[in-house]
C-alpha cells in the first residue's frame, strides 16, 4: 500500500503525525510531510490507515 498527501488540504491539525510518526513529520510551519514516499512497510499499514481515517481535510489517502 502507498498513501498520498494533499498539502493544499491539510490545515496542520497533525493528527497523522501524532498517530503514525513513523510515517508523517511535521515540517516548520507545522504541515504534515511523508516521511515514507514509496511502499508503506506492513508493519505500519495500520498506523498509516489509522492516519488517514483521522484527517479531518481527507488530505491523506490510501492507494492500492
Amino acid at each position: 500500500m502507498r498513501i498520498e498527501y494533499d498539502r493544499d488540504a491539510c490545515q496542520g491539525h497533525n493528527r497523522c503525525y501524532l498517530l503514525a510518526p513513523e510515517v508523517f513529520d511535521v515540517d516548520d510551519e507545522g504541515y504534515a510531510v511523508l516521511r515514507i514516499t514509496g511502499e508503506i512497510p506492513s508493519e505500519l499499514e495500520e498506523k498509516a490507515k489509522l492516519a488517514v481515517d483521522n484527517c479531518p481535510e481527507y488530505a491523506i489517502t490510501v492507494v492500492q
